[in-house]
């Protein structure tokens, strides 16, 4: 019994193929990153919202116990992550702008600039508890 080889015969892509494939490929992800771009900002946005959230509940109760609203957040117990500018995970930064007996207006702002135009997204709570997007990006 005799073995024959067929040099030519073997199956498989041309890198020519293979490049024209990954072309392809690469145009119909540029084609679709506009559309999914406000997507990603959306998902974002979802830590400011959270951590909102979190700010409101913490100022009512601080509230009922003090009968006040309070303007440090270290004193109701938030802990501001680290932010990602510091080699951190947080993109917003939480303040509180203003507070007194009956009311209190807290704020995040984001410190990446998601789609690269110059603005940064701001979002609010208030004493009612209503978060909003200020600033949208």
């Amino acid at each position: 019994m005799q073995w024959k080889c067929k040099q030519n015969s073997e199956l498989g892509f041309s890198l020519t193929e293979l490049m024209v494939a990954l072309v392809i490929i690469g145009v119909l992800v540029l084609l679709a990153l506009p559309r999914l771009m406000p997507l990603v900002t959306k998902a974002k946005s979802t830590e400011a919202k959270l951590n909102l959230k979190q700010v409101h509940m913490l100022q009512k109760a601080y509230k009922f116990e003090y009968d006040r609203y309070s303007k440090e957040l270290s004193a109701i117990g938030y802990e501001q992550e680290e932010l990602i500018s510091s080699g951190g995970s947080a993109r917003y930064k939480i303040e509180i702008v203003s507070a007194d007996e009956k009311s209190y207006k807290a704020t995040a702002t984001s410190v990446v600039d998601f789609d690269d135009d110059g603005t940064f997204n701001i979002w609010e709570v208030t004493d009612k508890g209503n978060i909003k997007e200020i600033i949208p990006d």
